[in-house]
């Protein structure tokens, strides 16, 4: 039997991340690689109860097909939500329950907004350098991913104009920017509130749709972000978002928030990818979200998160102690919030080289070069700080300061 793929099957490659994380799974690897939540973070006694209520309750609308759009109650906490934080941070955003759209997991919502706005060779705009999940979502709708530069703050705004319009030799407009505006993966960076106020205005001077991705947001360790780039413009703007770092990563919900323009197609794209998410796992979350649960729950994840963030700035610290020597040292960031932290090697070494050998001495990391869509810094690394004990931190980074000294001899 031959078997003929499409030709977009070319543009579909395995994960980065994925396959380093098959290395990780070894006996006595400590893994700084993973994207994923603590599980201490989960709670596990109001699932169960949660599950019992529901199939008690509700079983067999739980158990049947139901709406594409998702469980009516739990958009409405959705939009009520995005609402009431928006409002707090100084933003108003009348979120409608109309506008959500519950998806299964928010890297569902990039795969639809793929379907949706992007042709064969239009041009999408991302991050330098940007979440590796959205570029595999969006590489078998065969776009041309351009990436724009970042000051430290934000997008540069100059290099966003002169790659969003038409008028810059490549055509039709850009389709949309993509951005993580909070603790971004795989850098932890945040945007400020003068870039987000920036950005948004250019945005809408040049027509150019923002799609937002937050599925971090709510982590912060000392204050709230600003608000939502979509809540300044909710016409020009999806926003999307996810109860896996929040909750539980298995039960695979998020959800996206849309304007009319866009709504229906993004809906229909959905009806054909898996026809609705499963309305158990909707019940069991609305559930879960009642009676100010996360209000009390989040906290923890915060206060957790934090403590293992500090771990590892302090063995880094420990473990470089000329760290603000670029050339000599490596050299990282301070996340304010999330799951990640972004450092850089020494002049002349490769993190991709690198990895075999700091895995050897029992440590495993993400280089940081799949993330970049145009031209990549090959010294760069993702951290994530969140799932390994605070032993296992200082074990690693010692693991992982040995193995770079041992390549730079």
């Amino acid at each position: 039997m031959s078997w003929t793929l499409a030709a977009r099957a070319a543009k579909m490659n395995p994960s980065v991340i994925r396959e380093i994380l098959k290395v990780t799974e070894q006996p006595g690897i400590i893994s700084f690689a993973g994207g994923l939540p603590s599980a201490k973070t989960f709670p596990v006694a109001e699932f169960e109860a949660a599950c019992a209520k529901v199939l008690r309750s509700d079983a067999p609308a739980a158990l049947q097909y139901a709406a594409s759009e998702g469980f009516g109650p739990l958009r409405e906490t959705v939009a009520a939500d995005l609402t009431r934080h928006s409002a707090a941070a100084g933003v108003p955003w009348a979120v409608d329950p109309a506008q959500v759209l519950i998806t299964t997991g928010s890297q569902q919502g990039l795969d639809l907004v793929a379907k949706v706005l992007i042709d064969a060779g239009s041009r999408v705009l991302v991050e330098s350098p940007t979440y590796l999940g959205a570029v595999s979502a969006f590489m078998p709708m065969e776009p041309d991913i351009q990436d724009v530069a970042n000051d430290g703050e934000g997008i540069d705004l100059a290099d966003l104009r002169a790659k969003a319009g038409a008028g810059n030799g490549s055509g039709s407009a850009a389709r949309f920017l993509y951005v993580l505006p909070n603790f971004q993966n795989p850098t932890g960076r945040s945007m400020s509130e003068a870039s987000r106020a920036g950005l948004s205005q250019t945005a809408a001077e040049l027509g150019l749709p923002l799609v937002e991705d937050n599925p971090y947001g709510d982590l912060w360790f000392d204050r709230p972000p600003p608000a939502p780039l979509s809540a300044r413009h909710p016409a020009g703007g999806i926003y999307l978002g996810s109860f896996s770092k929040v909750l539980a990563p298995g039960l695979r919900l998020g959800y996206l928030v849309a304007p009319a323009a866009v709504y229906p197609k993004l809906l229909q794209a959905k009806q054909a990818a898996d026809l609705h998410s499963p309305g158990f796992n909707q019940r069991v979350i609305f559930e879960v979200m009642q009676n100010g649960f996360l209000e009390r729950h989040v906290p923890t994840i915060r206060a957790l998160y934090k403590a293992q963030r500090d771990a590892m700035l302090q063995a880094l610290a420990e473990a470089f102690p000329d760290g603000g020597d670029p050339d000599r040292s490596l050299t990282w960031n301070t996340p304010a919030g999330g799951m990640f932290l972004w450092a850089r090697l020494p002049k002349g070494m490769d993190a991709v080289q690198l990895l075999p050998n700091a895995v050897a001495r029992g440590v495993a990391f993400v280089p940081g070069a799949p993330f970049f869509a145009g031209a990549a810094d090959p010294r760069t690394l993702r951290l994530s700080f969140v799932t390994p004990s605070v032993a296992e931190i200082h074990r690693g980074v010692a693991a992982l300061a040995d193995a770079i000294r041992a390549q730079q001899s």
